[in-house]
Formats: C-alpha cells, structure tokens, sequence
C-alpha cells in the first residue's frame, strides 16, 4: 500500500510539474489533422504558473495577435486546449476526445473554430477567448489537479458568449473524464449535448442544467 501511494504521489507531481509541449503531448497526426497551434497566457514558468493563477487568465500580448490573425470570429463552438494542472490528462485523452467532438460538432451543422492549444492555462481563460473571438459557445478541454486516484483526470469546462464579467457561476462543467470516470464516448456526447442545449436557451452556468440521458430517456442529475 505504501509502495501504491508513493507511486500515485509521484505520478501526480510528474503531472503538475510537467511543461506541455505540443508535439509530445497531442502528437503531429492530431496537429496536422486539426492545424492545432499553441499560444501562451502571461506566465512565463512552471513555478510562475503555480504561484500566480490571475496571470494563467490572460493571454500574453503575442498570444492575442495570433489567436485574432489565425481564428475567425463568431463560430458556434469554440475549442480550446489547456494544459492546467495536468499535462498528462491532456496527453491521455485529447487525442481520442478531440475526433469525436469534431466530427459530432459538424453533424449539427455547427460552424467550429479554429482549435488552438494553451501552455500554463486556467479555466478564467474563457473569459478571454470570448472578447476575442466572440463564439457562442465556448468549450476548454483542461487537465484537472491530479489526485492519488489518478493523475489522467480531463475537464471540460463550457461557457456561453463568455465575457470579461463571468464568473464560475457562469460555467458548467463535464469533470472526471478518465479511464475510470467518465468514459470518452459519454464525454464527447455530454459535451455536444450540453453545447446544443446552451444555443437553444442562450445561457450557461448555474442557470442551466444539463439533461442527461439513459438508455434513450432523459433523467435528472443527482
């Protein structure tokens, strides 16, 4: 047991201490498939990132000439890539969540941004995106802290018409998507599901609950 919990330990630190990189974490077929690109927030360091969370909120001014030169604006959904508190849940689940969130987004007619991955990001980048890029829907794939559980955890964080003014009372939140939790396909249809649910109303966040579903008919979160 103790061997087991040195191990989780260890497994969770390598993930909070690991720097994204986007070739090793996403692969070049994903890249190349989708022409995901990387942009940075203000942080300039691992140990900035961990001690300074406000400035993971903000893109850093190259950042935003890329984002506004390589995105278009007004998209119906969104995707972004952060690597927040674990690298490795990005590298664990993206690369299989991703074909699925495309694909699905396409076959409700949706027109989809540009998808772009961000080093040393937290979930107040939302915010950020939407001033910018002004989407109806605004979705963050984003490592979750690592536990002694797993360190593979992924969260999908959603908003809709995100702005400077929200906050997490604004955001829902798909959580636990890992091997052992949530499983990708679920996720990937939770989250479209969740997205098509937010432009029918026009709202996000405590205000909107998300309907899910079992065997075909709808039930109530817990």
């Amino acid at each position: 047991m103790q061997l087991e919990l040195r191990a989780a330990h260890a497994a969770a630190r390598d993930a909070v201490r690991t720097d994204f990189d986007l070739q090793e974490h996403l692969g070049s077929g994903l890249i190349e498939r989708f022409g995901i690109f990387e942009v940075k927030t203000e942080v300039r360091s691992k140990d900035e990132y961990l001690l300074r969370p406000d400035l993971g909120r903000r893109f850093s001014t190259h950042a935003r000439a890329m984002i506004s030169d390589r995105c278009s604006r007004e998209s119906d959904l969104q995707i972004c890539i952060g690597d927040g508190l674990s690298t490795t849940a990005v590298a664990a689940q993206v690369p299989s969540l991703l074909p699925l969130l495309v694909p699905g987004a396409g076959a409700r007619g949706w027109n989809l941004g540009q998808i772009f991955a961000i080093r040393f990001c937290r979930v107040g980048i939302l915010n950020e995106i939407g001033e910018l890029l002004r989407p109806r829907v605004t979705l963050l794939l984003i490592g979750e802290r690592p536990g002694l559980a797993t360190a593979e955890s992924l969260s999908a964080y959603m908003a809709y018409r995100p702005h400077s003014r929200q906050s997490d009372a604004d955001r829902n939140l798909i959580s636990n998507i890992h091997s052992r939790g949530v499983q990708i396909e679920e996720a990937a249809q939770r989250i479209l599901n969740l997205a098509e649910r937010m432009m029918r109303l026009e709202l996000s966040g405590v205000r909107l609950r998300e309907e899910l579903t079992k065997a075909g008919i709808p039930i109530s979160p817990a």
